[in-house]
């Protein structure tokens, strides 16, 4: 079934890279591009897959069972914005021209060094020659380090700064996975990259995890009132699970006190909430949030449109330390 789909996903890549990537990139004079063009061809068709998949199943199950009326368009459409930038292709593309040559000289530079490369699926014998088992465990191994990082960024003020700007949406939906600080974006996406070179994960493999994970994501952030019972709860993040996360004052704050902390970081398996004691399991949709955006907690400012909120975060950043000198360009006018 795997290769089968493999197969069908090469034939639909080569037939967009043929009919319409390769003539443009001649077009623009760049023929010595074409293997490049070809790996974006594939970002480019995961990625609409995965907009196609978000409008005809998820979005039919917000219709179905909304937990809230959206009242405040303007700020769905800016998450639209964020979620076309990552699942067109065009982030994953600055990343891997960025970090690719790096890598590769770092990790040539280890094998004339007589240094092991490890291939995680190699140290159980046959592992590797069952792609669905192999899969498995690098989907583990990914939400894993994943679920850490998302503790860093709510346990470390500088990282919160950044990562603040995902939770201040009030209008959380499907679109609501990809709105993150692009500097926020940049630090997780590196760990992601290293990491899947350290453990051998292969390129192809490396796209199905992250737009499975995405696609999870998105279910998760969805307006809908939906949850997998008492027993499947345990099993998957459900969009209310996911939702307890986001809400004012317990999501991302130690019992609703004001610092940081929360519940419910899990992305995939809440296994991680479990064992780690930070799983909060009640059955509640409530508002969600940052306290701080409150009128009665000050009514901080994260910004309406994409711009604005990407230059709010540097300037939560950045201001505790160059305030004095920088502190009112962060300000808006």
């Amino acid at each position: 079934m795997i290769e089968f789909l493999i197969d069908g996903f090469g034939a639909l890549q080569q037939q967009l890279f043929e009919s319409l990537v390769q003539p443009l990139v001649f077009a623009l004079g760049g023929g010595n591009l074409l293997e490049d063009a070809f790996s974006a061809t594939g970002l480019l068709l995961v990625g609409l897959l995965q907009i196609a998949v978000m409008l005809l199943v998820i979005r039919s199950l917000e219709r179905w069972r909304p937990v809230e009326p959206v009242v405040d368009a303007q700020a769905v459409r800016v998450d639209v914005i964020y979620t076309l930038i990552h699942r067109l292709g065009l982030f994953k593309l600055l990343m891997f021209f960025s970090l690719g040559p790096v890598w590769d000289s770092l990790s040539g530079a280890a094998r004339m060094a007589g240094l092991p490369s490890l291939q995680l699926d190699a140290l159980w014998p046959g592992v590797s020659d069952i792609p669905w088992v192999s899969f498995l465990i690098y989907l583990l191994v990914f939400d894993l380090v994943n679920y850490w990082l998302h503790r860093a960024q709510h346990a470390w003020n500088w990282w919160w700064a950044l990562h603040a700007l995902h939770h201040s949406q009030r209008q959380m939906t499907m679109w609501s996975d990809n709105r993150n600080h692009l500097l926020d974006d940049v630090l997780r996406d590196a760990v992601f990259v290293v990491l899947a070179r350290l453990i051998g994960v292969e390129p192809a493999q490396f796209v199905a995890l992250v737009a499975l994970s995405q696609l999870f994501e998105n279910l998760q952030h969805a307006n809908v009132r939906l949850w997998f019972g008492p027993l499947f709860e345990r099993v998957l993040v459900s969009p209310r699970y996911h939702r307890v996360h986001h809400s004012i004052g317990i999501g991302h704050e130690s019992e609703g006190r004001g610092t940081l902390g929360g519940h419910n970081f899990a992305v995939l398996f809440p296994v991680w909430d479990i064992l780690f004691r930070t799983a909060n399991f009640e059955l509640r949709w409530d508002a969600t949030g940052v306290r701080d955006q409150l009128a009665e907690e000050g009514g901080r400012d994260y910004g309406r449109g994409f711009w604005a909120q990407q230059w709010l975060g540097l300037g939560r950043l950045f201001g505790p330390v160059f305030g004095p000198f920088f502190g009112p360009l962060f300000r808006r006018r």
